[in-house]
């Protein structure tokens, strides 16, 4: 959640645990979201396909912790004992994991914006019709009519994260994805809806705030297993990150690529926020940093606000299978 957005502090990265924290393995409250942006997830594999990850970190609708990570299975980890300092296993050259075809970084919106750099030139396979189509989504369920019909854009299974900013300041409001490639149809809609309603650290949106919202969504593409905790860059990488906790259960966290750039953060105090984001409590030594295992990958971004969203419609009010008035349209206050 960001600085400001929730009375939440910005928080200080330190190699040190945080005070008063001699407790158990969940998060505490220096595990909450730290910058307007930031989206971390929890558990990948452990809740099984289709786990929803608290956008910004964490099991949606988590109760207690608003932390980036959720607790391993039983027997999952076993209980305590010590840690083994040994590198992670398989530590070869990036392994390309299997996801849909390599694509570009970049975080487009309707006006020109600042990209990441790309591999290649790839065309973008997000769009603004898939923004369009969550605000769709959300407004249709917040008044009542049914829901659009299916979006003409591709249906092609990706990873996938929806994001709600609100205000000029673009305060998080709400993000979950998924590491599970979903149709994207049925995935946005999905998505859309537990973004916006179901983030334990935000009350359910209202009609009120819609004028005021800007919608993200981020496809993970280029998934790759890399030896070095340092092998990836800032500002064009996103990365997951395994670990065991000083409890000796497994723990995983993740930040979206444009996380670390927007923070200011260098690898280091990335890789410690994240640790602590996913409940490590103990002194981050170098030692313990070359124990994780790491995955980077890329994204790409479309951001778009609720003011581009009604000129995009009033141009393609029927196209998208639209049967409900455009909303009024609402200067910022």
């Amino acid at each position: 959640m960001a600085a400001g957005c929730c009375g939440v502090k910005k928080q200080k990265l330190s190699s040190s645990p945080p005070s008063g924290s001699g407790g158990g393995g969940g998060a505490s409250s220096s595990s909450h979201c730290s910058g307007e942006s930031q989206c971390r997830a929890g558990e990948l594999g452990l809740g099984g396909a289709g786990t929803r990850l608290n956008g910004l970190g964490g099991l949606a609708g988590g109760g207690s912790g608003s932390g980036c990570t959720l607790s391993p299975p039983q027997g999952c980890g076993g209980g305590g004992g010590g840690i083994s300092l040994s590198p992670p296993p398989s530590c070869g050259v990036g392994t390309l994991l299997s996801t849909p075809a390599a694509a570009t970084s970049s975080s487009p919106s309707l006006s020109p914006a600042a990209s990441s750099s790309s591999p290649g030139s790839r065309k973008m396979v997000v769009s603004a019709e898939m923004c369009c189509f969550c605000f769709d989504v959300l407004y249709c369920h917040l008044y009542g009519y049914q829901q659009p019909r299916t979006p003409r854009f591709t249906n092609e299974p990706y990873p996938l994260f929806v994001t709600w900013k609100i205000g000029r300041d673009k305060r998080l409001r709400g993000c979950i994805g998924t590491f599970s490639a979903m149709n994207l149809h049925s995935g946005l809609r999905e998505y859309t809806l537990t973004s916006a309603l179901k983030d334990s650290r935000f009350p359910p949106m209202t009609r009120d705030e819609l004028p005021r919202l800007f919608c993200s969504v981020s496809l993970l593409t280029n998934f790759e297993d890399v030896c070095d905790y340092l092998d990836w860059e800032v500002g064009v990488h996103g990365i997951r990150i395994e670990f065991i906790n000083e409890k000796g259960s497994k723990r995983t966290a993740t930040y979206l690529p444009e996380v670390a750039k927007e923070q200011g953060w260098d690898h280091i105090q990335t890789i410690d926020s994240l640790l602590r984001k996913g409940g490590y409590k103990a002194p981050i030594t170098n030692e313990f940093r070359k124990t994780i295992k790491l995955t980077r990958y890329r994204s790409e971004k479309m951001t778009l606000s609720y003011a581009e969203y009604l000129a995009h419609r009033q141009h393609h009010h029927f196209q998208n299978g639209i049967g409900h008035p455009l909303p009024p349209y609402n200067h910022y206050s």
